[in-house]
């Protein structure tokens, strides 16, 4: 485990561009990532596969969705997942031209906490519960800082009930979390290329700090 080096701190408007709106089975339009939260009480221990279509290039953002999508409408997948309501649960699914998939369980309360997926883009949708995520409309400076002042106007907020899910381009930043008291919620996600690292962060009031840099081999 890596931490990014000391950098200026500098301020960080809007991005020009959002990252695609909300989905739902009603819309195609083209949500924690692979695990990206501390690791849980009980990790499943055998990988499951959801069907998918092959790809002679890499996935676009609206095949991830369409995956994850799919994924999450296929109820026996979903129930094979081991839940506990001591932390997150996962297991590793075949995502669609080489991406990385991953079948999440969110006891109540439990959260990933600020942190983004640096070079992929991805996608996810909630299967059951209900999901929430904060983001961030703004373009980070990929190395070289520590702390960023955010200029008002960059946060977005989606909740995301069961068959609902977004998209994501590159270095996107968010928090996904489960605000129910009683009740998992599940939720299906994939990314391309294969998340090389997670950047996390924390965040007091307009203030964003990096904080560490995981990698693959720190939570599989």
């Amino acid at each position: 485990m890596s931490v990014s080096p000391l950098g200026s701190s500098a301020p960080v408007s809007p991005a020009s561009e959002l990252s695609p709106a909300d989905s739902s089975p009603a819309g195609p339009s083209p949500a924690e990532s692979s695990p990206s939260g501390s690791a849980p009480a009980v990790a499943a221990s055998s990988a499951s596969s959801a069907s998918s279509a092959s790809f002679e290039q890499a996935p676009t953002q609206a095949e991830l969705l369409d995956f994850v999508r799919r994924s999450a409408a296929d109820a026996e997948l979903i129930a094979s997942l081991p839940l506990d309501p001591e932390g997150r649960t996962w297991v590793r699914l075949d995502g669609p031209g080489g991406s990385e998939a991953w079948l999440i369980g969110w006891p109540p309360g439990t959260g990933t906490g600020w942190h983004d997926h640096a070079d992929s883009v991805g996608a996810f949708v909630t299967a059951a519960g209900e999901l929430k995520e904060n983001s961030l409309a703004a373009r980070l400076p990929t190395d070289g800082w520590r702390t960023l002042e955010l200029a008002d106007g960059v946060d977005r907020e989606r909740r995301l009930p069961a068959g609902r899910g977004r998209s994501f381009g590159r270095h996107h930043v968010h928090e996904v979390f489960n605000e129910s008291t009683g009740r998992h919620a599940v939720s299906v996600h994939a990314y391309h290329p294969p998340l090389p690292r997670i950047r996390r962060y924390s965040r007091t009031e307009q203030t964003l700090r990096l904080e560490q840099v995981e990698r693959p081999e720190d939570w599989q």
